[in-house]
């Protein structure tokens, strides 16, 4: 007769070992956020035809929505279950982002662009001057 203990006992065993084969899988996965595997999600020559100042915009624009994808991953830790809705909501868009970045950065370093230099205020005194009130004496009757 067959032993039913030992056929139970085989099949958790066969589930857990495949449990921890996907739970492997998927952290191999998770990983390849900040990686150069992480290139792979990117067409090279995305940025090739973009000018010092396109790519200058372009950087500012991939770090603004960097840094709100990041505040919304944050977010989400907070909540119960918070890391699995992070990386299953966040994650791939996280890894394009921070891959496009990079190769708008490389991209950068390659045209041997430069920052523009921030336009400095105007000094104290030759500013427009202030404004007269539209309709002196008004009011004052």
């Amino acid at each position: 007769m067959i032993d039913r203990e030992a056929v139970v006992s085989r099949l958790r065993l066969g589930a857990a070992a495949a449990l921890v084969v996907a739970a492997g899988g998927l952290s191999g996965c998770a990983a390849i956020g900040d990686s150069a595997m992480s290139q792979a999600f990117v067409d090279p020559a995305k940025y090739s035809l973009f000018n010092c100042e396109q790519l200058g915009t372009e950087r500012k624009e991939l770090d603004k929505r960097l840094d709100v994808l990041t505040g919304l991953m944050r977010k989400a830790e907070t909540g119960v279950g918070g890391a699995v809705v992070s990386e299953v909501a966040y994650r791939n868009d996280y890894i394009n982002l921070k891959a496009q970045s990079r190769l708008a950065e490389q991209t950068w370093r390659d045209n041997k662009c430069v920052e523009a230099p921030a336009a400095a205020p105007a000094p104290a005194g030759f500013g427009p001057a202030p404004r007269a009130p539209a309709h002196p004496g008004r009011g004052a009757r």
